[in-house]
């Protein structure tokens, strides 16, 4: 067990000062309408570039995702000089490891290569978590991840469905983020963990009612940490669309519960996964105002992450010739 260590604000003040004037160099939702309306992706790449980011070709997402993923190390490094934790870097690479443990094991299964699948923005290097995956040899992983590893491992060789070793990888990450965000001593960082939980847990309850499974399914697929618990989660999807209204009605997730109605009602799901990812960015919204201290990081940090999804969505919808109002609707709400 990683040690507890005390949060003081004032350990923050150099981080801090660096994280607001890193702020305003994000993609506002201004900037984002620019990149959307430009009359051509030359032009679009170009005033992207005038914003720092090197030339993302979307007719090419692999280039794409990998000249990301170089920004997005280039902002860890910059904000690893002055902080005093790393693990609040760690936190935010956690989830591309089980990402990449995910495409490994299913590539493994099929025979096929998992390069163009691999992310390389996790806590290992992609190349040396397929070497150890591939040769079996997790000593030098993380304990969770290995542990994770081991177990997806058993049980898709038992049972050849990707989707049970999914939800055991699933189910691990999330651990490994709330243990890790335990471990800091901070409580927003903890309450980012479980508000992302409370998000899979809605997104998950949606899914399977629409896939017509039962409640017997999504008690072994709820996550553990959440604001609110998987036996509430249960007895709500029970009763349907109206169910999860009334269970999420007074939170952060309710117009994202009226969204997943709709869904189950035959409408759209893009609209309630945008509606599940605005609560969470709902919570973080808090932490502009904090002066000092770890919050505006664990914000800024966030909000970099949903500048990258943005950037995919318009890119790659414009490339596919997608009617830029349809784009608009599926964007993320903005940091700023």
């Amino acid at each position: 067990m990683a040690r507890k260590q005390t949060i003081r604000d004032t350990d923050y003040l150099v981080i801090s000062a660096r994280v607001k004037s890193l702020e305003t160099r994000l993609l506002t939702e201004e900037r984002l309408e620019q990149i959307l309306e430009a009359k051509t992706g030359e032009e679009a790449v170009k005033l992207l570039q005038e914003w720092g980011y090197p030339q993302l070709d979307a007719a090419r997402p692999e280039t794409m995702d990998a000249a990301l993923a170089a920004v997005r190390e280039d902002t860890m490094a910059d904000l690893a000089e002055g902080m005093p934790d790393k693990r609040y870097l760690e936190l935010f690479k956690i989830k591309y490891d089980y990402h990449n443990v995910k495409a490994l094991l299913k590539a493994e299964v099929m025979g096929v290569p998992a390069d163009h699948m691999l992310m390389d923005m996790g806590r290992v290097p992609a190349a040396d978590l397929a070497e150890a995956v591939r040769e079996r040899e997790l000593e030098n992983l993380p304990e969770p991840l290995a542990a994770a590893v081991a177990e997806a491992r058993q049980v898709l060789e038992t049972t050849r469905d990707p989707q049970l070793s999914d939800i055991v990888l699933d189910r691990a990450a999330y651990r490994d983020m709330a243990d890790l965000a335990d471990a800091t001593g901070s409580a927003f960082l903890r309450g980012y963990v479980a508000v992302q939980i409370d998000a899979v847990n809605l997104r998950t309850a949606v899914r399977t009612l629409r896939m017509g499974k039962g409640t017997d399914f999504l008690l072994g697929v709820l996550l553990e940490g959440g604001e609110i618990s998987p036996d509430a989660v249960l007895k709500a999807a029970s009763g349907g669309g109206t169910g999860l209204r009334d269970l999420y009605g007074a939170t952060r997730f309710r117009t994202a519960a009226e969204a997943g109605a709709d869904a189950l009602s035959g409408g759209p799901l893009t609209e309630f996964e945008k509606r599940c990812d605005d609560a969470v960015g709902d919570y973080l919204a808090g932490a502009r105002y904090v002066p000092f201290g770890e919050a505006p990081l664990v914000g800024y940090l966030a909000a970099r992450e949903t500048e990258y999804t943005n950037l995919r969505i318009v890119l790659m919808g414009r490339a596919a010739g997608i009617d830029p109002a349809v784009i608009r609707t599926r964007l993320r709400a903005s940091y700023l």
